[in-house]
């Protein structure tokens, strides 16, 4: 018994001395606690929300401010003509844009009924539908007060719901955007963190390093091979969706490709990265799938509004590579917008790639001295 005890304390003190191993028995479990429980929501909390009056009186006022201080709502812009709600949505400011047609108020006390209008961004499906019903409560949650406020007892105001871009509300305009943004980053740097790692384990790669061959030649013959299939891959999943789900691509098809092709090599520079810090394949395995798949799920804006996120969740997903790719992705293929639209997320992508580049010739160059 002796002997087992001095065993199982042997264990302890190697398990407690390999930080690896730390991380995941106390990390992992605590990281996955505090990200589901806070980003996996389906609440609607500060849902950014415009509003089009064309009638400016009492009760559109009193209607917005209810809908504006029901916490689930802040008012982002008051439009000035329909044309308006299109822009808004193409820049991504809001959500849902809420419509009084003329005379809403002279309609409601006259005809004892008026209707407006409720229209959202039905690109992001669920995010969409969330809207559309809180809205909606609240608006009938108003048509009780004003019942009872009101000596006829019987006004009645109607909310429209209209969806832009996706009218049927279908699912894959959400998931295949999402899914192409996963499966490239999860490919990409998955593969290439594998490839550089194996040679690291076997020995090959100080080979390479005392050759004739620079840094940053051995970077891209190892990458271009995995550019290339990625490449055909992201081909194939678009046509797939054109001819399995109807999933257009309403904007440039030239524009479309040039993005993917800065996100595969932003992909393929974040798994150089994780090689130069992974000695093992397991361990390149492991930091890949940890560190990328689940935050590109749930903290990229894929399935969960990043609005609904507290702060510190909102800064982290900042950092996430994923996070742009899919706003690019569902600009130019379900909204059709142009490159002035995504510049912003264009030249984050740029500057993250010649980040990951940089650090990764630069621990290249440490090892040749």
């Amino acid at each position: 018994m002796k002997r087992f005890l001095g065993f199982v304390k042997k264990e302890f003190l190697h398990i407690f001395r390999d930080f690896r191993s730390l991380i995941i028995l106390f990390g992992i479990p605590t990281a996955q606690i505090l990200i589901f429980g806070f980003v996996v929501s389906t609440d609607i909390k500060d849902a950014p929300v415009a509003f089009l009056d064309f009638s400016k009186d009492e009760v559109t006022q009193k209607i917005s401010d209810k809908i504006c201080s029901s916490g689930f709502f802040k008012r982002v812009d008051n439009l000035q003509s329909y044309d308006d709600i299109d822009k808004i949505f193409k820049k991504g400011k809001a959500k849902a844009v809420i419509v009084f047609g003329h005379d809403f108020g002279r309609d409601l006390i006259s005809d004892g009924k008026a209707t407006m209008s409720i229209i959202a961004d039905g690109s992001e499906p669920n995010t969409a539908t969330l809207i559309t019903n809180y809205a909606t409560a609240i608006v009938t949650d108003f048509n009780r007060e004003l019942a009872g406020a009101s000596a006829k007892g019987n006004l009645l105001i109607q909310p429209e719901v209209r969806m832009f871009y996706n009218p049927e509300l279908k699912g894959h305009f959400m998931f295949v955007p999402g899914v192409i943004t996963l499966i490239l980053i999860l490919i990409c740097a998955l593969m290439t963190s594998i490839t550089i790692t194996r040679e690291k384990e076997f020995g090959t790669m100080e080979v390479l390093l005392v050759s004739p061959l620079k840094p940053i030649h051995i970077i891209v013959g190892k990458v271009l091979p995995y550019f290339i299939l990625s490449f055909i891959d992201v081909i194939m999943i678009l046509v797939l969706s054109w001819f399995a789900f109807d999933l257009p691509i309403k904007g440039s098809l030239i524009l479309l490709l040039a993005e993917t092709m800065l996100y595969i090599l932003m992909s393929l520079s974040l798994g150089i990265l994780i090689s130069t810090v992974s000695k093992t394949m397991q361990q390149a395995i492991f930091m890949s799938f940890l560190g990328l798949m689940l935050p590109t799920i749930l903290l990229s804006g894929f399935i969960f509004p990043i609005e609904n996120m507290p702060k510190g969740y909102d800064w982290f997903s900042a950092i996430m590579p994923p996070r742009y790719f899919i706003l690019i992705l569902k600009n130019i293929m379900i909204k059709g917008t142009g490159f002035l639209y995504v510049w912003k997320e264009t030249l984050i992508l740029a500057a993250m790639t010649a980040l990951f580049i940089g650090l990764s010739v630069r621990s290249f160059k440490l090892r040749l001295e």
